[in-house]
């Protein structure tokens, strides 16, 4: 009795901190024929101990408890197929669940609250989908017991007493507490519903007969009879939302659900999502007077901004992607996503990240010659990118028709997009802003001249035949000045290509890769090492984003094109993306960016101009001059009616609660993003 006890005890013992590591094995890398897996098979049991196991001539099996000779056999087996990970000496709690021996582990739970909104934060890989799993019943815990007899949930309730999560998992359990969950949109997603209606699902799952409400508010009623696999990625996302919605839960999870939004979508969202619990009551905050709701909402996201507005508390996860995860502590939104930031847990004393994350722009960021261990003038020399010079050149007033036929050659529907002269110059980023479906992408096929008309008529923007067109002719482009496109979605020939990563490199910016200062400030942060040997097929959302980010800027270009970077990665990847892409293009090789993006963290910390979209959706829109980013950011921050002020300590752009005191005065002051720090303000006391 007292040993279980003991092993029930969800606070670590005071004993001795030692060092602690876990072996984690890649079943894709180490099956039976492959050279990882023969690698271990030639060490097993060769110090004499079972610290190298093989079961049933088909599974390899390492030890924790290794020798250190073993330990350095598993770290040179071929292909990254072995990762020796040390653990933190500090951590606070045990391990809550394990997939199996040398796989995954999770370190917590998080603790939702009824009547609020909890928000996970956390790099990809580090748990969180397990712990909506967890959280929704679908997945018992083990409390590391991967091997039987495995914890009973009387026994999971008796680890988590005097705790939330002790009448959470009561509840669960006994059924009385429902929980609902939207899930990721994976590939299979839409094909599992082939055949149905929008119309029909949602009716299907209308268990609180507000189906036609929530169609309203997530503009679904122009696609109720349309069936759910010809639906778009934000459609999608939208759709799946309104239907996890409709349920009658207590509980109810989100993953990811503003993927594939632009932000207009993402605040209408959040709107939606934050009514299941505070009953549309326009004050916000852990503390405001609120209709006492008993229902929980738990919202995975990757967006700071949307996560900030939406959430009442966070709790974030941080460990080493696919080896362990570790859910801290529940505390307020701005202290939780500063110190995510940070990469320091104050309640811990865990410091999980060498270094912060921070929208701050140094000359020290951009320092080029810093980072060549103090040899600043290494190859470049006459092949210096930035020596040719583009100048400023301006594209004229142009305009583009997309019209969809059916069968029998009748427009059946038709988008017109106006395009207002404008310029641009060397070393600027230009962010394009808008709803989907007024032409953002259609401009990028323009500027990178891949529409048919534009085919074999080929005029360079800035040229005089460009500036003295006449009606009719083909919009120019800037093909003949040399452009990288990165497009919204992965290249099919990309995806289809048989080999690994660096095959891909080697095959496509080969020239890119023998550059010293490429690898170091592109390949490095963006993680392509460990992806070099994995097969492309393969790979996540999240990895083929940024594979193909790596391929955009290794093409040599005037002017990089770059439509959405931020889709498939978490928070830290995107502000990473973000720093790689301005320093490589704008600061490093002295070129132009233009660039569609809906995270407006992300967004703002790259935008020198902005050029923002008017017009109805998939009707009629115009794309405006580029302009300053305070006009940018204003005019369009306005049409959307929600302001933006920066956070002082790492100057992240922060959304106002609406009908805060902040909110109310910049909105009178026309100042929608306030571009001036506001020392010491959390608008969730305002």
């Amino acid at each position: 009795m007292g040993k279980k006890d003991n092993d029930m005890n969800r606070k670590k013992s005071s004993e001795v901190e030692q060092e602690k590591r876990i072996v984690v094995i890649d079943p894709d890398k180490c099956k039976p024929n492959s050279a990882a897996f023969a690698h271990l098979k030639r060490h097993a049991g060769k110090c004499g101990k079972e610290c190298i196991q093989i079961i049933a001539k088909k599974v390899v099996q390492v030890s924790e408890q290794a020798c250190s000779v073993c330990v350095n056999r598993c770290k040179q087996c071929p292909g990254d197929a072995v990762s020796v990970v040390k653990l933190p000496t500090n951590l606070t709690t045990d391990t809550t669940h394990r997939y199996g021996v040398n796989s995954f582990k999770l370190h917590g739970l998080p603790i939702p609250r009824p009547g609020h909104v909890l928000g996970l934060l956390g790099t990809n890989g580090t748990g969180k989908s397990t712990c909506l799993s967890i959280l929704s019943g679908r997945v018992k815990p083990n409390l590391g017991q991967v091997e039987p007899p495995k914890p009973e949930w009387t026994d999971i309730i008796k680890y988590y007493r005097g705790s939330d999560l002790q009448n959470y998992f009561s509840g669960v359990i006994e059924d009385q507490l429902r929980v609902v969950v939207k899930p990721q949109l994976e590939a299979g997603f839409a094909r599992r519903l082939k055949g149905k209606s929008v119309r029909e699902l949602m009716k299907a799952r209308d268990e609180r007969g507000m189906m036609d409400r929530f169609a309203k508010l997530l503009d679904l009623e122009d696609v109720m009879e349309r069936e759910a696999q010809d639906l778009s990625g934000g459609e999608l996302q939208r759709f799946a939302a309104a239907c996890t919605m409709c349920r009658d839960a207590d509980v109810y999870m989100f993953d990811e659900v503003t993927s594939f939004l632009d932000i207009k979508q993402r605040l209408q969202v959040t709107e939606v999502l934050r009514n299941l619990v505070h009953g549309g009551t326009e004050e916000w905050g852990p503390d405001a007077d609120m209709v006492k709701s008993k229902k929980y909402v738990i919202v995975v996201e990757h967006d700071l901004a949307i996560l900030d507005y939406m959430s009442d508390f966070v709790q974030c996860l941080y460990g080493a992607p696919g080896a362990y995860g570790v859910v801290t502590s529940r505390s307020r939104v701005r202290n939780g996503i500063n110190q995510f930031l940070a990469g320091y847990i104050a309640a811990d004393n865990m410091r999980f990240r060498p270094y912060a994350l921070t929208f701050k722009v140094t000359t020290s960021d951009f320092n080029v010659a810093s980072e060549l261990d103090g040899d600043g003038e290494e190859e470049l020399g006459a092949d210096n990118p930035g020596d040719k010079a583009m100048g400023t050149l301006r594209y004229p007033d142009m305009s583009k028709l997309r019209q969809r036929k059916n069968e029998e050659g009748e427009v059946v529907s038709q988008f017109k997009l106006n395009i207002k002269s404008g310029s641009f110059s060397d070393c600027e980023c230009i962010v394009m802003m808008g709803e989907n479906g007024t032409g953002k992408t259609t401009f990028m096929e323009l500027l990178a001249g891949r529409n048919k008309e534009q085919r074999g008529k080929e005029v360079a923007i800035g040229s005089y035949e460009a500036n003295n067109m006449e009606e009719g002719s083909a919009n120019p482009s800037l093909a003949a000045l040399g452009v990288s496109y990165k497009p919204q979605a992965m290249n099919p020939k990309h995806r289809k290509f048989k080999g690994s990563v660096n095959d891909l490199l080697e095959a496509e910016i080969n020239r890119a890769l023998q550059d010293r200062l490429f690898r170091l400030l592109v390949l490095k942060p963006l993680g392509m090492e460990a992806l070099g040997d994995l097969s492309v097929a393969s790979l996540s959302g999240g990895e083929m984003q940024r594979l193909s980010i790596v391929l955009c800027l290794g093409t040599p270009a005037l002017v990089y094109l770059i439509d959405e970077p931020s889709a498939g990665l978490d928070c830290e990847q995107r502000v990473i993306a973000a720093k790689v892409m301005k320093r490589w293009v704008v600061n490093h090789m002295k070129r132009t960016i233009f660039l569609v993006e809906h995270d407006f963290v992300m967004a703002s910390s790259m935008a020198d101009k902005v050029i923002v979209f008017e017009g109805k959706p998939g009707i009629e829109a115009t794309a405006l001059a580029p302009c300053s980013v305070a006009d940018g950011f204003n005019s369009f921050l306005q049409v959307l009616d929600v302001t933006f002020r920066k956070d002082p300590i790492n100057l992240r752009p922060r959304i106002n609660k609406k009908n805060s005191r902040l909110d109310k005065l910049q909105k009178a002051q026309g100042e929608y993003y306030l571009f001036d720090v506001v020392d010491d303000v959390d608008d969730d006391d305002l």
